[in-house]
């Protein structure tokens, strides 16, 4: 079926691997998300930390498709080969998932500890940077 789809994107001209497409995404709401919550935490503005709020929530509703099309170009361009690189993207792809719902959780919720918010926004700049180092070590070595 994976094949099927590729052929036939193939076959009107995109060769093109789905994953990078889908991944700025994640990473830009990551690094967003991080800007805005840093700025609120110095000028403790509530509406970047609304903003910033957001970028999470797009982050994790980009996470799912990105994470879809990883999988079927990694089947697709790369055999399904395991490697070490691969086994390291998909526990950081969990990470980063989790993160992005922990951080939706805390935002939520602390009102006065604006320490831990900004500590969250780090954590997932932190496993979004990690994952965009490791698939570029895949790419380019």
């Amino acid at each position: 079926m994976i094949n099927t789809m590729y052929h036939l994107l193939e076959a009107v001209g995109f060769k093109h691997p789905l994953h990078p497409a889908m991944i700025h995404v994640p990473m830009g709401m990551a690094i967003g998300g991080f800007v805005f919550a840093l700025i609120f935490y110095l000028f403790e503005k509530k509406e970047f930390l609304q903003t910033a709020y957001y970028c999470i929530c797009l982050g994790l509703a980009g996470i799912f498709p990105t994470v879809l099309f990883g999988f079927t170009d990694w089947q697709y361009r790369f055999d399904g080969e395991w490697s070490t690189l691969i086994i390291m993207k998909m526990i950081f792809a969990v990470a980063l998932t989790v993160s992005f719902i922990l951080t939706i959780k805390i935002t939520r919720q602390e009102k006065e500890n604006h320490l831990k918010v900004l500590i969250m926004y780090i954590i997932c700049l932190m496993f979004a940077t990690g994952l965009g180092f490791m698939g570029g070590q895949m790419l380019y070595g």
